[in-house]
Formats: structure tokens, C-alpha cells, sequence
């Protein structure tokens, strides 16, 4: 027997915001107020992180110049990895152009990193490893709230994870500190698309319920 209240309604518009959103790569060209965008930052930093830590960093850019450096920087690295792949050069230039484009004409990029400077420190590596990975947990649990914030506000975004792939590249453009370690872009504008409906697998395939052990 429950006797504490459930906010049935309270969970179906949270529900909504988070059946509703969508990975938006084409927006609008409005810029978007960095009041918004504090807004959004400030549900990020809401997110629960391991020891209470708040291991993420982000860096905002607005300025077209910045956002083209970094969008070049990113792909010839990508150009070089892809070709050394082999994959057919047709095919990897449409993807440095696709990636360039997706950067460079988002009205804010955000740029997300994760810092263990003020996390546990351990002397064996298993234990460390594990310290780490709770710092990218964090990290990403931030991001997920500023998702649901900017689709929330009318606003669209995408996460890249493309960062992971050439983190110097991307630390020596954004002149980052040694301790940012780079894990995504976040890009946010006003949606030019709906979005592609996407699908999920069955609870019963995701889910297990023990209840003994």
C-alpha cells in the first residue's frame, strides 16, 4: 500500500519534454540570448555528480571565426584518420563537409569537458579507472539536462562525440587547460527541422526485474 503522493501529472509533462526532444542538426539563424543560454547552464550544473564534484566544464562559442577554426581543425583530423582508413575520398570528404557545416552553422556550440582534478585519487589503477569514469558519468548526466532544458525552452541541440576522436586538436583551439578533457560539442539553436523520429527497443529487452535473489 503507497501512501506517499505521486505527481502523476508533474511526471507526464517531464514525460513529454523528454518523448518530445529530438536531435536537431539544422537551425535557424536567430542568434540565441546568452540569458537563455545561463538559463539552460544553470539546469545543467543542476545534475547530481559523483562525490559532488560537478567534474564538467563547458566553453560557449558564439563567434562565427571561433566556431570555423574549430570545425577546420576537427576535420582534418578526421580527413586524416578516414583516408589512412582507406575509405574512399569522395566519401570522406562529404563527411568533413557535413561535420564542418554542422559546427560551424550553429548559432552556439558548446563545448563539454571533464575535469578529475578534484576527484578521488587512488594508487591502483583499477580504482582510479573507476574514479574517472564517475567523473564522465557526471559529466554526461549535465549534458542530458541541458538537452532537455534547450528542447524545453523551444530550442533544438545535438550531441557530438566527436571531441573524443582528436582531443589535442580540440585543446589546442580552444587553448583549454591540461586538466579539460575533451568529451563532446553540444550544438543549440532554434530548429530549422522537426527532427527524425527514432525507436527504441521494448522494456522487456532493456529491463530486468529481480524480485529475489
Amino acid at each position: 500500500m503507497i501512501s506517499a503522493p505521486i505527481n502523476y501529472s508533474g511526471l507526464a509533462a517531464l514525460a513529454h519534454v523528454i518523448a518530445t526532444r529530438r536531435s536537431v542538426r539544422r537551425y535557424l539563424q536567430d542568434g540565441v540570448p546568452k540569458a537563455l543560454i545561463d538559463e539552460l547552464f544553470q539546469c545543467a550544473v543542476n545534475a547530481p555528480s559523483a562525490h559532488n564534484r560537478q567534474p564538467w566544464r563547458f566553453t560557449v562559442l558564439h563567434n562565427d571565426r571561433s566556431k570555423a577554426q574549430l570545425a577546420e581543425a576537427m576535420g582534418a583530423q578526421l580527413r586524416a584518420d578516414r583516408l589512412k582508413d582507406g575509405d574512399p575520398v569522395a566519401v570522406v570528404e562529404a563527411d568533413v563537409a557535413r561535420s564542418f557545416e554542422r559546427i560551424s552553422r550553429a548559432p552556439v556550440v558548446v563545448f563539454v569537458a571533464t575535469t578529475i582534478a578534484e576527484m578521488d585519487s587512488y594508487p591502483d589503477p583499477r580504482r582510479q579507472h573507476a574514479e574517472h569514469l564517475m567523473a564522465v558519468q557526471s559529466t554526461a548526466m549535465a549534458v542530458q539536462n541541458l538537452l532537455l532544458a534547450a528542447h524545453a525552452a523551444g530550442l533544438a541541440a545535438s550531441w557530438m562525440c566527436a571531441p573524443l576522436f582528436c582531443p589535442d586538436v580540440v585543446r589546442n583551439v580552444l587553448d583549454l587547460p591540461m586538466d579539460w578533457q575533451p568529451q563532446a560539442i553540444v550544438t543549440i539553436g532554434f530548429p530549422a527541422t522537426a527532427g527524425k523520429p527514432y525507436a527504441r527497443r521494448p522494456l522487456a529487452d532493456v529491463v530486468r526485474h529481480l524480485e529475489a535473489i
